[in-house]
């Protein structure tokens, strides 16, 4: 079976804390994979609206998801507060990566390392945008690895 696993950057741009509500649990008792997406969301939108900017516009052009990638570590539970770090990493002419790291507040334990890549796009155009020039003032490149292993 191949497996990803995420190597986040040392430092990270932002944080915020978040609640589990009862909503992100899953029939299994702890935090459902597709929460976690939910979570990295609503993060992005709180680290966003800190620099006065939001996913629709962005200095200009809306943002898109182009693809997304999770990497599980440990449970999460209701109640739990989950500290969400992102760091803005990898630049390229249309878009970049945006890395979080969900860490249980109370125990310290990585809950979930995630990517998700952004496109700058111009909706009413229906075409890919330049990373805007105040986006990459705002937050400085950071490096980070995906590694795919291959289990047999």
């Amino acid at each position: 079976m191949t497996r990803i696993k995420i190597n986040p950057p040392k430092k990270f741009d932002y944080s915020t804390d978040i609640s589990l509500r009862i909503s992100d649990i899953n029939y299994g008792g702890h935090l459902g994979h597709d929460s976690i997406l939910s979570l990295a969301h609503e993060a992005r939108v709180r680290l966003f609206k800190s620099h006065g900017f939001t996913e629709l516009n962005a200095f200009g052009p809306a943002m898109i998801l182009s693809d997304v990638a999770i990497y599980y570590k440990s449970e999460g539970f209701y109640g739990d507060i989950v500290t969400v770090d992102i760091a803005v990493c990898d630049y390229l002419k249309y878009g970049c990566d945006l890395v979080y790291r969900l860490t249980n507040k109370e125990t310290g334990k990585v809950v979930a390392i995630l990517k998700t890549g952004i496109v700058f796009i111009h909706y009413e155009k229906h075409e890919v945008a330049q990373v805007p020039k105040e986006f990459k003032a705002l937050f400085k490149e950071r490096k980070y690895s995906i590694e795919i292993q291959n289990k047999t």
